[in-house]
């Protein structure tokens, strides 16, 4: 049976294609090789005779991302940041870009940074309003259209089918970053969309303790070989253990994310209304804007990802992050811990994420713990 055919939850369970195919080994091989030797006609044994081109463990992490993500191919690179800055190479000089004013403030930075120096011309807009997106794009003259959905860390829904229509209709392509709402749950190049990035240290890692990004394509074309050829060039492809463990990480990617989402959702609803909470952002919730267009394309769950305005300012949510016992300060999300980050204080005095907001990743953890430990710690506030 072909990977298109079976579910999520299948191919993510075998991400490690069940047994090696030289030993019989449930668990195959780290390829830690840097280089593979010729066969009698100098010809390589495999696709490539050098890591910096591949190698098999990075392969087979790419093949079990694209089959999650139904997609025609993935590059997997040594950091998210390094999957961003090769696709945004390959945006022909002085070229237009469009993406939302809050997102991860990393891309916002680097995406500012290339428009400050010339390379690109950037407009950015307000995703709380649909219109604002296609009228930010101009036919002809936009290359790229960058989205996430939801936003980090407002968690704000883009329809990704209408942006895909939008970006296409202008002669530019879409791009994702589905970070937030993995393959569990929501399929971007189906709606849609030509490529989708993850951080792969998120959910499709879910442990914490690798460093990735990915970027999958529907269509092998020109521009993605070019990607391809700039990896290579650039030296970034994710290195053979981190490959293995992110391999590992897939294999429960589906339950983890789940639970993520049920304990999010139970917070979510336990302290919407709470006298010490002035709003809180979860799609998940029907009371959020973007739940209609959350329900339609999120289609198992709405991830972990939550972000409550506490009541006060910058001071309040500080002691909120540090008075919590069970949840981590700490940041990153989708691991299996919960945590939680004061996301003004990390991205800074320029950021335009309120003073008050707090981001929550949440794990996999009892729920009933994980709302004891932020009640205990709203109440001294």
């Amino acid at each position: 049976m072909s990977n298109s055919a079976l579910r999520p939850e299948t191919v993510a369970a075998h991400a490690l294609k069940s047994t090696d195919p030289e030993t019989g080994a449930v668990v195959p091989p780290i390829h830690t090789s840097t280089t593979y030797a010729r066969d009698e006609n100098y010809q390589p044994k495999l696709r490539e005779n050098y890591i910096r081109n591949g190698n098999p463990t990075l392969w087979q992490a790419e093949e079990a991302i694209a089959a999650l993500e139904q997609g025609e191919a993935a590059l997997l690179f040594a950091s998210g940041m390094a999957a961003i800055a090769t696709l945004t190479e390959t945006i022909p000089p002085g070229a237009h870009v469009v993406a939302p004013d809050v997102m991860y403030y990393g891309t916002r930075d680097w995406l500012k940074r290339l428009d400050g120096l010339g390379r690109i011309r950037l407009s950015l807009f307000d995703p709380r309003h649909p219109a604002a997106l296609a009228r930010s794009l101009e036919p002809g003259k936009t290359d790229l259209l960058w989205i996430e959905t939801p936003l980090n860390p407002t968690w704000d829904v883009i329809d990704i089918e209408a942006a895909a229509k939008a970006a296409h209709a202008a002669g530019a392509i879409l791009a994702v970053d589905a970070t937030a709402s993995a393959a569990v749950t929501t399929r971007p190049l189906a709606l849609g969309a030509d490529l989708v990035f993850h951080s792969a240290t998120k959910y499709l890692n879910g442990h914490s303790d690798v460093l990735a990004g990915v970027l999958v394509t529907g269509k092998s074309n020109a521009r993605w070989k070019e990607i391809a050829g700039l990896r290579t060039k650039m030296g970034s492809p994710l290195p053979p253990l981190e490959c293995f463990l992110l391999l590992r990480g897939l294999r429960t990617l589906v339950v983890r994310y789940r639970q993520a989402s049920a304990n999010a959702l139970a917070i979510a609803q336990h302290f919407e209304r709470h006298p010490r909470v002035e709003r809180l952002l979860y799609p998940g919730l029907t009371s959020h804007p973007g739940h209609a267009v959350a329900l339609r394309q999120m289609t198992d769950g709405f991830g972990g990802m939550l972000s409550i305005l506490v009541k006060g300012g910058l001071a309040e949510a500080t002691r909120l992050c540090t008075s919590l016992r069970v949840i981590v300060p700490a940041t990153s999300l989708g691991g299996v811990e919960s945590l939680a980050e004061h996301r003004k204080l990390v991205e800074g005095p320029t950021s335009p994420v309120p003073d008050n907001l707090v981001r929550f990743s949440i794990g996999i953890e009892h729920p009933d713990d994980l709302i004891a430990d932020i009640e205990q710690a709203l109440a001294g506030l």
